[in-house]
């Protein structure tokens, strides 16, 4: 069966016809979920169900940013709200035992709830290390400024995602936390010595290399490359990514509609490929985008379909977990995160 290396996102609560025909034809490799896809526990499930029927593949991958704080798409009132990860580095400034039991239940929480619903991968942990003057894109949502704590952190994320039976992305390699503009909005540049970039920003990727995905960062390192964001430079996937980091999972692009990227979506799309990115993500859910993505993305074979394989490979059963307590313990960190920065 042909799979094509894009993820895609749809328009609403439930495929239309023209989606299921263009998804059935296209076959992308997983879907992405955003808050214009939910309501209620049971249509979120039966849209799953809908978009894996479209592509004949029930262990196709489905994916949501669900992090906590801010950046959160599944809320109340039929799930929880989760902590921003600032606040479990502030637990850990005071004991680097609480920071990382705290992150660890609260990934674990999360991933029962995605379970539940069929999703199989949560767009997290982040790696980002954020310094003073950044943008606010990632502030609270970093785990820190240090990068040892960062990766102590996202590695305690990482074990609650998987022992809840979900894949984790690691984001934004090989870092986002300098960017001094949202690449939501338009392309940010860093132009910071290569030897501090890899000393700090590139630390806690490095220390999380083994992960199963990644997700790249629209962000120019003008020490590195000076023409083109990570997400669309070869010499930065090559040398960086896959050499200086070591990184060597299945990598994805972040969204290729966002303003950071320049040309078309089709000229951005056959950039990405270029690169070396294994797979593009499309996230806005316009079927004409959509269509432009799929014309540029080659069907998954070689090293991106072994780099996928092994990261489904890596999924494991949900091990035994007490939601009732988890949620508890959790909110007595929560708590005593508040004390401390008060």
């Amino acid at each position: 069966m042909t799979i094509r290396a894009f993820i895609a996102g749809v328009s609403g609560l439930v495929l239309t016809d023209h989606e299921r025909a263009f998804l059935r034809e296209q076959r992308p490799w997983g879907f992405i979920l955003f808050k214009r896809n939910i309501d209620t526990p049971a249509q979120v499930a039966r849209l799953v169900e809908e978009l894996r029927g479209a592509v004949g593949r029930f262990d196709a991958p489905v994916l949501i940013d669900q992090e906590g704080g801010r950046v959160q798409r599944l809320g109340p009132p039929h799930w929880p709200v989760y902590p921003p990860g600032s606040v479990f580095g502030t637990l850990y400034q005071s004991s680097p035992a609480d920071g990382q039991r705290a992150a660890w239940l609260s990934s674990r929480l999360i991933a029962a709830d995605l379970a539940e619903l069929g999703i199989t991968v949560d767009c997290l942990p982040l790696a980002d290390v954020p310094v003073a003057g950044a943008d606010a894109v990632i502030g609270n949502r970093a785990y820190g400024t240090n990068p040892e704590q960062v990766a102590a952190i996202a590695r305690a994320v990482t074990y609650g995602l998987m022992d809840g039976g979900i894949l984790p992305v690691l984001k934004h390699i090989p870092g986002h936390g300098r960017a001094t503009a949202d690449s939501h909005l338009r392309l940010p540049t860093v132009d910071t010595p290569r030897e501090e970039l890899v000393r700090t920003d590139f630390e806690p990727f490095r220390r999380l290399a083994d992960l199963p995905m990644a997700m790249t960062a629209h962000v120019v390192f003008s020490a590195l490359d000076a023409a083109q964001p990570a997400t669309t430079s070869a010499t930065i996937i090559t040398e960086v990514i896959r050499g200086a980091i070591g990184f060597q999972g299945l990598l994805m692009s972040d969204d290729v509609s966002m303003n950071a990227l320049s040309g078309s979506i089709a000229e951005r799309t056959a950039a990405i490929v270029a690169a070396g990115c294994d797979m593009v993500l499309h996230c806005n859910g316009r079927l004409d985008e959509m269509r432009d993505v799929a014309s540029r993305t080659p069907e998954l074979t070689g090293e991106a379909l072994a780099r996928a394989e092994r990261a489904l490979a890596s999924r494991k059963a949900p091990q035994p977990f007490d939601r009732e307590a988890g949620r508890a313990e959790l909110d007595r960190l929560i708590d005593r995160a508040g004390q401390l920065n008060a």
